[in-house]
């Protein structure tokens, strides 16, 4: 019985013959469309050439054109074992970004050395990519042996040589085979030149490579890549990397920490009602609550998950003319997720020769070195050698793939040389103290709602009934705490997490903390939620913006309109309202007395005794 495809990768430098033996491989596996040998050899008779198998494979005329292959391409053929797909990796300099991606998808590869060259530093360089990009089943094609006279001391001279490179990166190719492509020796048929040679054909060999198999006994990870909302229900869909899940798990998610069960387990066109899905699978989970999670959070189980970290350190392959430098900010992609790093720190340049390393300042063009990149955002993630697909990854600038990596090294940024010191006073004794809890009661609306002016009111209201209280206001912590960040994306989001950070300080110190922030967006505000736990509370002041613009108590709309703000809540950037917040103020229906008076009910009964009634009390603002 037929097993399972195997997409392998074959790779080699220009003129070593791969993509004469991608030729060759088809045509003796009689994988060829009927027609396709008659038209090879048409084209080769035109440009006054040899019969050339390379032409089998070069699907663009622009490769016929130049001789070279120049694009990343999928080919289909079979043996009797097993269906399989070559991804044709470029083997020329220039297109070495291309094989990033070709051979990141690969279960094993074929790695392509001219017998009579030799392992020139371009296939070292393969080599060490294939290593890098986690392909671990490698077999070394020793081609051309009739241009060396099938000797079997050239051959062993050669085999010794990249055998002690592979080593060196710890691989062992399973096979170092001699064969002449464009003759057909020892691809599918046994050389009757070679007969000093006793191991696999090339056919034989891939037969022996296995697909990669992911254990479901390894940790859950279930990278989410988009969520859907067909009906009513919200399906968080991704492909599960490792391990196993079943309908009941709970599982949680990083970086946010949110949590929830599994209440269905979806699969396109699949009638069954499934109740477990593994490493492999595509699916669609719905859970029992509705929770903040997005593209490129992690679905795990809270015995085994992914570290959180903003530094880590990992060894890549640089693709560009424009060197990486230390201090540049870059995407780092790993699965569905992408963070914004800055590189901290080269640690070390890799020659690919000789596996010696220096250090350095920059790295240039295919060079391979050991960097450490910065975030600001926790990015949940694996070491490379534990689960690889949540470990891998690849540097991007703009919209150009730069680099290809491997995590070598994390900081734990819950860990890293933090102990975390123990309180003696309890947060029970503090609400006794108090009288009432520590909480954080987070204002969010567009400026001119009133979420100042609400947040000032309710300190004054608690701090007259002896509460312990503050309000952490967007401009005021902008003059001191946040006096750094600026008004971009990622500074936005750093402003709402110093705030929540704090917040949940003085939370813990049994305060209650109002935090007004216009905070528009529901990914920060999220964050927050998981950063306060469940003292958290939102509170969304709410109002038209007809009504905010008519308040305008900063004149910032008037500004806006004029364009002298760019990126304004409302006008010119987006307000994304809260769908579910614990209390919605609704300042356009309320005056401000009732706006604080349901403020203050609502604190009372989640944060208070009950012995204190805002009923009792009025507070003009």
């Amino acid at each position: 019985m037929p097993h399972s495809q195997l997409r392998i990768v074959i790779v080699g430098h220009v003129d070593h013959g791969k993509s004469t033996l991608i030729g060759r491989l088809l045509n003796d596996t009689g994988s060829l469309p009927d027609g396709k040998v008659e038209q090879v050899r048409e084209m080769s008779r035109k440009r006054g050439m040899p019969f050339e198998w390379a032409f089998v494979m070069d699907a663009l005329q622009a490769e016929r054109d130049q001789g070279i292959t120049i694009d990343t391409t999928q080919i289909h053929f079979k043996t009797q074992q097993r269906p399989y797909v070559i991804i044709d990796a470029p083997g020329h300099t220039e297109f070495l970004k291309n094989m990033v991606t070709g051979a990141s998808q690969a279960d094993a590869a074929l790695l392509v050395i001219d017998a009579d060259e030799g392992a020139l530093e371009q296939s070292r360089r393969h080599a060490f990519l294939l290593h890098l990009l986690g392909v671990r089943q490698v077999a070394v094609v020793v081609n051309k042996m009739d241009k060396v006279e099938f000797s079997s001391r050239r051959y062993e001279a050669v085999a010794q040589e990249i055998k002690e490179y592979l080593a060196e990166l710890g691989l062992q190719p399973k096979a170092v085979i001699p064969v002449s492509a464009r003759n057909g020796d020892n691809i599918v048929a046994r050389s009757e030149q070679a007969d000093w040679y006793l191991g696999p054909t090339v056919v034989e060999q891939l037969d022996a490579f296995r697909p990669q198999q992911t254990s479901p006994d390894q940790p859950l990870r279930l990278p989410l890549q988009d969520v859907y909302k067909p009906d009513d229900r919200r399906i968080l869909a991704g492909r599960v990397e490792s391990g196993r899940l079943r309908v009941g798990d709970t599982l949680h998610f990083s970086p946010t920490g949110a949590s929830a069960r599994v209440v269905s387990i979806e699969a396109w066109n699949h009638p069954e009602t499934v109740l477990s899905a593994q490493a492999g699978q595509s699916i669609g989970i719905t859970l029992d609550k509705r929770i903040f999670a997005e593209r490129g959070h992690i679905a795990h189980h809270a015995e085994d998950a992914p570290t959180l970290a903003h530094r880590l350190t990992a060894r890549l392959f640089w693709l560009v003319s424009e060197p990486l430098v230390v201090g540049k900010t870059y995407t780092l992609k790993i699965a569905t997720a992408e963070h914004r790093v800055t590189v901290e720190q080269v640690t070390a340049v890799i020659d690919v020769e000789d596996l010696s390393s220096t250090p350095a300042k920059s790295v240039h063009r295919n060079e391979v070195a050991e960097v450490v990149l910065r975030s600001r955002s926790p990015i949940a993630l694996d070491l490379a050698s534990d689960l690889p697909r949540t470990g891998r990854g690849a540097l991007i600038d703009g919209n150009d793939v730069v680099g290809g990596c491997l995590v070598v090294e994390i900081e734990d940024a819950a860990a890293a040389n933090i102990t975390e010191v123990s309180h003696t006073v309890s947060q029970e004794e503090r609400a006794q103290a108090n009288g009432h809890q520590g909480g954080i009661v987070w204002l969010t609306g567009l400026s001119g709602a009133g979420k100042s002016t609400l947040a000032m009111a309710l300190e004054r209201a608690l701090f007259d009934r002896g509460w312990q209280t503050f309000v952490l206001d967007g401009d005021n912590v902008r003059n001191g705490l946040n006096a750094g960040l600026g008004f971009s994306a990622d500074d936005r989001a750093e402003n709402i997490r110093r705030v929540a950070e704090t917040a949940k300080l003085f939370a813990d110190a049994g305060m209650v903390v109002i935090a007004s922030l216009i905070s528009p967006l529901k990914s920060d505000r999220a964050r927050a939620r998981v950063i306060g736990g469940d003292r958290f509370h939102e509170v969304h002041v709410a109002a038209a913006l007809a009504t905010c613009e008519d308040r305008d108590p900063k004149g910032l709309y008037r500004k806006a309109r004029a364009g002298e703000i760019a990126e304004f809540t409302g006008i010119s950037a987006p307000y994304e309202a809260p769908d579910q917040p614990e209390l919605v103020i609704d300042t356009d229906a309320l005056s401000r007395s009732e706006a604080l008076a349901r403020l203050l009910d609502y604190v009372d009964e989640t944060l208070g005794k009950g012995s204190l009634k805002s009923k009792e009390l009025t507070y003009v603002i």
